[in-house]
C-alpha cells in the first residue's frame, strides 16, 4: 500500500514535552524532533503537512538523508492576531512594546500580525523561508488559555490579504478554526482548506462542498473517565469540540466535501506514539477502503494544493509509474482490519521512502 500522510501534523511539537516549550533551546527542540521524525516513518507515515512550527531545518536535513523522516510540506510560523490563538505570550509580556525583540512564542510558536499588510508581511516572509502553504489562526483554540473557543479571529480583509499573498506565489492559505462564523468568514475569503471546523453547522458544509473547500478534520473521540487537561477552561474547550465531531464527519460525508485526515498532536509524547489510533477511530464514520484512501490518495490530493510550492512535485499516496516509490508492506490487508496498522512494530514489515528501505523485517 502507499505511505500513510498525516495531513495536520506538527513535526517539532507533537511528542515534545510541554515543559520544554519555553524553556529549552531551538537547537535542542530540532534535535529532539529527528527523533520523533524517524519513529513517525517507522510508524509507517512518509509524508506529513506541518500546519505550525518551524521545521524548515529539519525538512532539509530528512530532504538530504542526514536524518529519517516523512517528507514535511512546512506552513512555518503560523499567523495571529494580538489575542488569538496563536498569541501565547504570558500576562507580564502584555502589553506590547514597540520595537521590542520578539518573544520567546513569537520565535517558535506564532507570529502576531494585526491589520492587512502585517498580516501580507508575515505571509510572504513565511514564503520566503519555504513555506509550501501559509497558515493563520481565524478562532480559538483548545490548548491556548486565553482565547475562547468562539472567538472569531481576523477581519475577511486580513484573512483575504494572507489569500492575496499566497495566491500570488500560487499556492494557498488554511485557516485553524472551529466555530460557523468564523468557517464562513476564512471561505469569503479565499482560504482553500479548514483546519478543525469541528462546530460546523449545514451551511458551512454546503458552502465547503460548492466552492471546493478542504476541510481537515481530526477524529477528536472522548475517552470514558480520561480528562486531557487539570484546569476547567480547557477541559470545557475540548468537551465541546468532543461533542461536535461526530455531527462533523457526518456533514462532511452528507455533502460530500473533500475531507483530509490529520491527527493535531501537540506537546504529547504518549500521545504522538499513537498516531496511527486515530486513523482506526474512523471506522466510526468510514469503511475500510475509505479509511485508507483518505489517508493516502486523499490526503496527496490536499498536499498538491500548492501547486509550484510544492516540494514533491511526483504524485504520492498512490502506487503507480511516476509516483515517488512510498510504500509498506502490511502482514495483513488493511482494508478490511485497519487495526492491522497500530501495531507497526509487528504488522508493518517494510517501510520505504523514495526507494529507500527503511524499515524490513521479512528476512
Amino acid at each position: 500500500m502507499p505511505g500513510l500522510i498525516d495531513a495536520h501534523f506538527h513535526a517539532l511539537f507533537a511528542a515534545l514535552p510541554p515543559s520544554l516549550v519555553k524553556t529549552a533551546d531551538t537547537a535542542y527542540i530540532n534535535l529532539l524532533a529527528t527523533q520523533d521524525a524517524e519513529r513517525t516513518l517507522l510508524r509507517g507515515f512518509t509524508a506529513v503537512r506541518d500546519v505550525g512550527g518551524p521545521s524548515f531545518a529539519l525538512k532539509r536535513a530528512i530532504d538530504e538523508g542526514l536524518v529519517a523522516g516523512p517528507r514535511i510540506y512546512p506552513s512555518g510560523l503560523p499567523i495571529s492576531q494580538t489575542s488569538g490563538h496563536g498569541d501565547l505570550r504570558e500576562i507580564y509580556e502584555v502589553p506590547s512594546v514597540t520595537g521590542a525583540p520578539p518573544t520567546r512564542s513569537e520565535q517558535l510558536l506564532a507570529l502576531i500580525a494585526d491589520s492587512p499588510d502585517e498580516v501580507r508581511r508575515c505571509t510572504r516572509e513565511q514564503l520566503m523561508l519555504g513555506a509550501s502553504q501559509i497558515k493563520l489562526m481565524a478562532g480559538g483554540g483548545i490548548v491556548s488559555h486565553r482565547d475562547p473557543i468562539d472567538a472569531t479571529q481576523y477581519s475577511e480583509a486580513e484573512l483575504r490579504a494572507a489569500v492575496e499573498a499566497a495566491a500570488d506565489w500560487n499556492t494557498y492559505v488554511t485557516t485553524h478554526v472551529y466555530t460557523p462564523t468564523g468557517i464562513r468568514r476564512s471561505i469569503a475569503a479565499g482560504v482553500r482548506c479548514i483546519e478543525h471546523g469541528h462546530l460546523a453547522d449545514e451551511d458551512c458544509a454546503r458552502m465547503m462542498a460548492d466552492r471546493g473547500v478542504w476541510w481537515s478534520l481530526q477524529p477528536f473521540v472522548a475517552v470514558p473517565g480520561q480528562r486531557e487537561f487539570p484546569d476547567d477552561e480547557r477541559q470545557s474547550k475540548l468537551d465541546a469540540v468532543l461533542e461536535g465531531t461526530d455531527r462533523a464527519y457526518k456533514l462532511a460525508r452528507k455533502f460530500n466535501v473533500r475531507t483530509a485526515f490529520g491527527t493535531d498532536q501537540f506537546f504529547n509524547p504518549a500521545g504522538a506514539a499513537r498516531q496511527t489510533d486515530k486513523l482506526v477511530a474512523l471506522k466510526r464514520w468510514y469503511s475500510g477502503t475509505e479509511i485508507i484512501r483518505m489517508a493516502t490518495h486523499d490526503n496527496a490530493a490536499l498536499l498538491a494544493l500548492s501547486g509550484p510550492r510544492n516540494p514533491y512535485p511526483h504524485p504520492l499516496g498512490v502506487i503507480e509509474a511516476g509516483a515517488y516509490a512510498d510504500m509498506l508492506l502490511v502482514d495483513g490487508d488493511p482494508i478490511d482490519n485497519p487495526e492491522l496498522l497500530v501495531d507497526a512494530d509487528r504488522n508493518i514489515r517494510l517501510i520505504m521512502k523514495d526507494g529507500r528501505i527503511f524499515k524490513d523485517s521479512l528476512s
